[in-house]
């Protein structure tokens, strides 16, 4: 016989089971079975026993959705598998040229047993999310980011009511990350700029940033209020224990007897011509899904395949956002502006009378340079047509010359900088004119310390964005090497900055006090110097008062340094401004410096245009800093196996590319392995 403490949690169980299943019928599959008041009768029931025995409360409870204090800000969530963005196309002719390639890819027929076809789906205009559920619980949220690193979010979206808090059904792996996109329909974000304006308060302007507002309040019960879905696309890192179908379509489907939001406009296309006919139709009836959409998403099909076809950097091959048309709006040009740039790059900007073109207010669009004035010949008063396409910048497509003001005159661009009075140059070859200020110019100086602290630069962890402004805009920080004066207390007197933070952050000053010579370099932000310019120049000179002594012929030695490259440092080291802070630099920083390289030699290095792939999370040392140490010593290092691949080294969880290594007989190395090898060549 059960006694009263079973008999209230077999009762709380079946109340929870029940509130889940109507939560998914209402906000995922918009099809209620009961009336609101009897599912406020069960939620009643479900609190009011859980407030009498709280010991018997679990976290995927309905009642746990909005359970967390507010916090003082979001901390960093890393994506062990990046989301990449997608590459666009915007007629039929880059969509034929996108199958022409994929096929090619494959070698068409496909070989393997891979089927050759394609997903269509609705192209959510929202914010990318990445889930995480261990043991079927969901256990973190996290935005893109810059699809290494994004933001902890997860309060935010355990309130969100289209996302289980528990995935249901015997084949949910031990882990996986689920990924998609959070929006408002614009039904809900016309009820809730409703209410902004019955209380007195600001609307918004579109569903897109009041979504991205809503994940981004610091209050999960202000995110609670706000009416979010979520429609999941596909997943990310699994576990081992994972059974997952070979095709795209079937793993929806999988997703969705999980409990999962999934898009019902999913398709499945045999070719191109599918695939345009399916567009065609979705952009009939954009105006009538009931959110919006900026475009159809295609993907191959077949899991296996798109292993064959691959990625680049940022993006899959096998991937494309087919674009609708941009939408375009007529306004009038009421100034002209000149904004500069991290680079230097001196930018003309017109002001414009507001106008509503895709989906959001404009008031400004980008001219780009001066030879697109002149070919435009955008004048202050002019009316002209402004096209936005997705969350491309506004741009001025075409003046209406018939409008014309009388006596109105052409644009220049200023031959000094508006923000320092340093000179603008234009290189030959280039199309911009940019500021010479460097380092000391002030319209630089937030874009030029936001890069010094970035991660592939300094590393300078938690100086992000909104820091940067404060340390500036007070006055804190004048120059990048302003930073390693800054004390804990000075930080902690910041708006929104706890003593912890605070800490934190004088740590990771700290931390970035000992680097590299190449990250310094890159860290500097001299015109046309990457990362792999600056590790190139780093090995050649072996340190910074070599490269600071160079003329144009020492420079142009150098792989991949050019007259233009060379020209570019010459001039930055010219400037006794950025002397000062460099000197500032080598006085707050310590790093390793080498013999440099004779002229004409190569680096004595065995590994030299070897090729290797990294993948797994690597215990020796963040794979970005392993990356760089392989190009110093001449590696190459590429982000997909293939049969020229020499190495494979894999870390922690290393996904489907060590399979791939191992079917085709590279060698593995583990982090020991790899660093045995790096060691022997360094000592050699």
């Amino acid at each position: 016989m059960s006694g009263p403490g079973e008999e209230f949690a077999a009762r709380l169980a079946a109340l929870r089971e029940a509130i889940r299943g109507h939560d998914h019928r209402y906000y995922v599959l918009d099809d209620p079975e009961i009336p609101d008041h009897e599912y406020d009768g069960l939620v009643r029931e479900l609190e009011r026993i859980e407030a009498a025995h709280p010991d018997l409360i679990t976290p995927d409870s309905p009642t746990q959705r909005v359970g967390a204090a507010p916090s003082e800000s979001f901390g960093e969530a890393v994506h062990h598998i990046a989301m990449l963005s997608l590459a666009n196309a915007f007629d039929e002719d880059e969509m034929r040229a996108f199958d022409r390639r994929i096929r090619e890819r494959l070698d068409a027929p496909p070989a393997d047993g891979c089927t050759l076809e394609y997903t269509g789906e609705v192209k959510i205009d929202g914010v990318a999310m990445s889930l995480v559920y261990e043991q079927g619980m969901l256990v973190r949220g996290a935005t893109r980011g810059d699809g290494v690193r994004g933001e902890d979010v997860t309060a935010n979206v355990r309130t969100i009511r289209a996302i289980p808090l528990k995935l249901i059904g015997p084949t949910v792996p031990a882990r996986i990350e689920i990924r998609g996109e959070i929006f408002m329909t614009r039904s809900g974000f016309e009820r809730m700029n409703e209410a902004q304006r019955e209380r007195g308060e600001p609307t918004y302007v579109n569903p897109r940033n009041a979504a991205s507002g809503a994940l981004r309040q610091l209050d999960p019960k202000v995110t609670a209020s706000r009416p979010l879905s979520m429609s999941c696309y596909g997943s990310g890192l699994v576990s081992e224990d994972a059974v997952l179908p070979h095709r795209h379509s079937d793993l929806l489907e999988v997703m969705a007897g999980w409990g999962l939001p999934v898009s019902p406009h999913i398709r499945v296309l045999t070719d191109v011509d599918a695939c345009l006919a399916y567009h065609a139709d979705i952009g009939r009836r954009r105006d009538s899904l009931g959110h919006d959409i900026d475009g159809v998403v295609f993907k191959l099909n077949d899991l296996r395949a798109r292993e064959i076809v691959g990625q680049v950097s940022r993006a899959p091959r096998w991937a494309i956002a087919y674009k609708f048309p941009a939408e375009e709006a007529l306004t009038r040009v009421v100034g002209i502006d000149v904004q500069v740039g991290r680079t230097g790059a001196l930018t003309p900007v017109a002001r414009l009378d507001p106008v509503f073109v895709g989906g959001v207010t404009v008031t400004n669009a980008t001219l780009h340079n001066q030879d697109e004035i002149d070919r435009k010949d955008v004048r202050v008063g002019d009316t002209v047509w402004v096209r936005r396409a997705g969350d491309v910048i506004p741009e001025v497509i075409r003046v209406v010359p018939e409008r014309r003001p009388e006596g109105s005159q052409p644009f220049t661009l200023p031959e000094c900088c508006p923000a320092c009075g340093s000179e603008a140059v234009r290189s030959e070859g280039e199309v911009a004119m940019r500021c010479t200020g460097g380092l000391v110019c002030p319209a630089q100086r937030k874009q030029a310390i936001r890069h010094f602290a970035s991660r592939r630069a300094l590393d300078i962890e938690g100086l992000g964005e909104k820091l940067v402004d404060q340390l500036v805009e007070r006055g804190m920080v004048a120059t990048v090497a302003d930073v390693f004066r800054l004390e804990v207390a000075d930080l902690a007197g910041l708006d929104r900055m706890a003593e912890k933070s605070a800490q934190n952050l004088g740590d990771g000053i700290e931390r970035a006090r000992r680097t590299t010579l190449d990250r310094l370099l890159y860290a500097l932000g001299i015109r046309d110097v990457g990362e792999a310019t600056a590790a190139a120049l780093a090995t050649h000179f072996g340190s910074l008062e070599a490269l600071r002594d160079a003329d144009e012929d020492a420079l142009v030695e150098v792989a991949d340094v050019g007259p233009v490259v060379a020209a570019s440092i010459l001039r930055f080291f010219a400037d006794a401004r950025n002397i000062e802070v460099v000197d500032a630099l080598a006085g707050a920083l310590s790093w390793e410096e080498t013999a440099p390289v004779a002229a004409g030699e190569p680096a004595p290095s065995p590994l030299a245009g070897k090729t290797f792939v990294l993948t797994g999370t690597l215990a020796a040392m963040p794979r970005e800093d392993m990356k760089r140490r392989l190009q110093a010593l001449g590696a190459k290092v590429t982000g997909s196996v293939s049969k020229r691949t020499d190495y494979m080294v894999a870390g922690a969880n290393p996904g489907s590319k060590l399979d791939k290594a191992q079917a085709l007989g590279i060698a593995v190395l583990d982090d020991r392995g790899l660093m045995a090898l790096i060691e022997g060549v360094d000592g050699a």
